[in-house]
């Protein structure tokens, strides 16, 4: 089976240097550079459609725009890429992101994913009206699931939850395709949501040996459900011609780490309730030292921005062998990202993609019987300044 591809879309803002932000912490000052217009979000993924990623990640949250106002407008402008957005399931009732969710499967082609986050830190959600525990959000997420999976199924749906409530529901028309359900967390009850009702469940950017243990987790819990589960994995990229230019751009971009952004983040990080992000935060655990925790795996990332904290750094063909690796221990799919994003994602499209199509592990979603060729030298984003 080929590998599925999926690039983000900054919609905090881009730079060429690193932009901050997420788990209750602010977006930092870089995110102003390339402010995140419809324009310049629709460069980015009409290059991440004609290179042959298959969707592209939005995130959620007070320090971004909305997830669905944007990848609606985005969508216009572009004609398959698919658009994984991120929505909180406590901020609007099922019964209405049901029909949100199939009224954008026909406006748009069928061309929806959506990553359910449940929200890990109660003081954001709480500024949002939700004052739930995070235990308690993860049981609703549950309840919502519920009723989302049962109205896209055709049914009339009744539920009488410990925290959410419908009667009669029913959806009037039902979406084409039914959207797919990316969900990730690290705590049991996360599992154990994860195991009921995902399709695809993710995990942040941890070495090898640690995701494997995740999926054995998930794939056990599944199992007692009676289901299988896709994996997938969230990463940055830094790919170069060599292993030396890449690891120079890891340097570049690390040594624009102001020491007290670093520090305020790490303070409000270290407040978190996530597992996933305690996860990130040990693998680098707020130094600057010691940062490459796996081959060509970079956790330098994670000290100025919240959520997915590591990046895979290296020549094309280091890239390449390392997305073979975590493909050997289950992960199908990859969400990738770069700073800035357009240039890195002709880097890694122009760079990786070809040498895995020579491998045979990836085939362009378009093109999908084009023969091998050979893998580009000078990708797009070497024009200009780095």
């Amino acid at each position: 089976m080929s590998l599925t591809f999926h690039w983000f879309l900054p919609t905090n803002g881009d730079s060429r240097h690193v932009v901050g932000g997420g788990h209750g912490t602010p977006v930092t000052a870089a995110g102003g550079d390339r402010p995140p217009s419809v324009g310049y979000l629709t460069q980015i993924a009409r290059a991440a459609e004609d290179l042959g990623f298959v969707g592209a990640l939005t995130p959620t949250g007070a320090w971004c725009e909305d997830a669905w106002l944007t990848t609606a407008m985005v969508s216009q402008h572009t004609e398959r890429l698919k658009f994984l957005v991120a929505f909180r399931p406590g901020f609007v009732s099922p019964t209405l992101a049901a029909q949100m969710a199939s009224t954008y499967q026909r406006q748009t082609g069928g061309r929806l994913l959506l990553n359910v986050v449940t929200g890990g830190e109660s003081h954001e959600q709480r500024a949002y009206g939700d004052f739930l525990d995070k235990e308690a959000r993860y049981r609703r997420t549950g309840e919502f699931l519920e009723v989302v999976r049962g109205l896209w199924d055709g049914k009339t749906v009744d539920l009488a939850g410990e925290h959410l409530q419908v009667a009669d529901a029913s959806l009037t028309r039902l979406p084409d395709p039914v959207p797919e359900v990316y969900f990730g967390g690290s705590s049991p009850i996360a599992g154990e949501v994860a195991a009921r009702h995902a399709d695809v469940y993710l995990t942040w950017g941890e070495p090898p040996a640690q995701v494997a243990e995740k999926i054995a987790w998930i794939r056990g819990l599944a199992a007692q459900e009676g289901r299988t589960i896709r994996f997938g994995i969230r990463l940055h990229v830094i790919t170069r011609d060599t292993s030396e230019q890449a690891w120079a751009e890891a340097g570049r971009l690390l040594d624009g780490f102001d020491p007290e952004t670093v520090r305020s983040v790490q303070e409000g990080l270290a407040r978190s309730e996530s597992e996933g992000q305690k996860r990130m935060l040990a693998l680098h655990g707020g130094g600057r030292d010691g940062l490459e925790i796996h081959p060509n795996l970079w956790a330098g990332i994670g000290l100025v921005r919240g959520g997915a904290g590591t990046a895979l750094v290296g020549s094309h063909a280091e890239v390449a062998e390392r997305i073979a690796e975590y493909r050997r221990i289950g992960i199908d799919e990859f969400v990738l990202s770069g700073y800035p994003h357009l240039e890195e994602a002709y880097w890694f499209g122009e760079g990786v993609l070809p040498r895995l199509r020579q491998q045979g592990l990836w085939s362009h979603p378009a093109r999908p019987s084009a023969a091998a060729q050979p893998a580009a030298q000078v990708p797009f984003a070497a024009a200009g300044p780095s």
